[in-house]
């Protein structure tokens, strides 16, 4: 039987017994027609290869620029297709039986020094005690406020728009979040977003929002505060590009940890419901490190 016979066979199968889709039977046929090819190159054919010519196809799309998890997708239609032609007693061995998926490595987050913090929230505090018109003062006393909280507790973006006034306890020391699956957990409060919110909260009308907004939801959304950061990024002379609120949730968890926090204490304020998500932080520290040592250990010297 040809190599487009038995690739027709399987796909018939899939498409019959497991009811696959007419995309996920077209991204088969391409995936295994290449993979067919590419056996043909080297004389084999599906019924006759080995667990390196597997490999090796592997090792070619990642040559060819293939993302990790595209590589996976073309080894699991493969893998499935052996499996057919072992259960049809057509080969004997599944090639792929212990060939690893392709991993991913995990992004780390942007980061922002301590530094460049600072300056986005000197920046903010300016713009906010600046002379301008009523609107003006709000709009950056607003989003100096919403700085300092974000970068003083690491709230989730949307959890900070939509914080609700009665989140700030009475002396203005903790912050309840409701986070998700409507977790509450107690955030303390530095003294500069104390002061921050102390001052903001007096010019406020009444309302349950910390942040109104005459949108549909009653707050701010999520999509204003990033452009208004952003304008600010410009002002404090550092790329837009690099700044985003999310990016201030990784400044405040990547800084603790550099200044000696507890993981776990850091997964609480994060609200984190999994620690290994926390650690992601520990491995840009280890970037940090590591970037560290080989720029100034003296062996590294020219």
């Amino acid at each position: 039987m040809s190599d487009s016979h038995l690739i027709g066979a399987f796909l018939e199968m899939m498409s019959a017994e497991r009811g696959a889709a007419k995309n996920t039977i077209d991204a088969y046929r391409r995936d295994l027609t290449d993979y067919a090819g590419f056996l043909a190159g080297r004389h084999q054919t599906p019924i006759t290869c080995d667990r390196e010519a597997v490999t090796s196809y592997l090792d070619g799309l990642y040559a060819q620029g293939l993302s990790a998890a595209s590589s996976a997708r073309h080894l699991s239609a493969i893998r499935q297709f052996h499996q057919f032609l072992c259960a049809d007693n057509l080969r004997a061995e599944d090639p792929t039986r212990i060939v690893a998926s392709p991993k991913s490595r995990r992004a780390l987050p942007k980061m922002l020094s301590v530094a460049e913090v600072d300056k986005l929230l000197t920046t903010a505090e300016a713009a906010a005690n600046a002379p301008g018109t009523p609107a003006e003062q709000a709009g950056a006393l607003r989003l100096y406020v919403l700085l300092e909280l974000l970068y003083a507790t690491g709230m989730r973006v949307s959890e900070l728009v939509s914080l609700r006034r009665a989140a700030v306890m009475r002396d203005i020391s903790f912050i309840i979040v409701t986070g998700k699956g409507s977790k509450e957990r107690v955030v303390p409060l530095n003294d500069r977003a104390r002061d921050a919110i102390k001052a903001y909260l007096a010019t406020l009308e009444p309302g349950p929002f910390l942040f109104p907004a005459s949108g549909a939801d009653g707050y701010l959304s999520r999509q204003v505060f990033a452009r208004d950061l952003k304008g600010l990024a410009g002002r404090a002379g550092i790329g837009a590009a690099r700044v985003a609120p999310h990016v201030l949730r990784h400044a405040f968890a990547s800084h603790l940890l550099d200044g000696g926090a507890d993981l776990r204490v850091v997964q609480m304020l994060l609200g984190h419901a999994d620690i290994s998500t926390t650690q992601i932080y520990t491995h840009m520290l280890d970037e940090k490190l590591r970037s560290l040592v080989e720029t100034h250990h003296p062996l590294n010297q020219p």
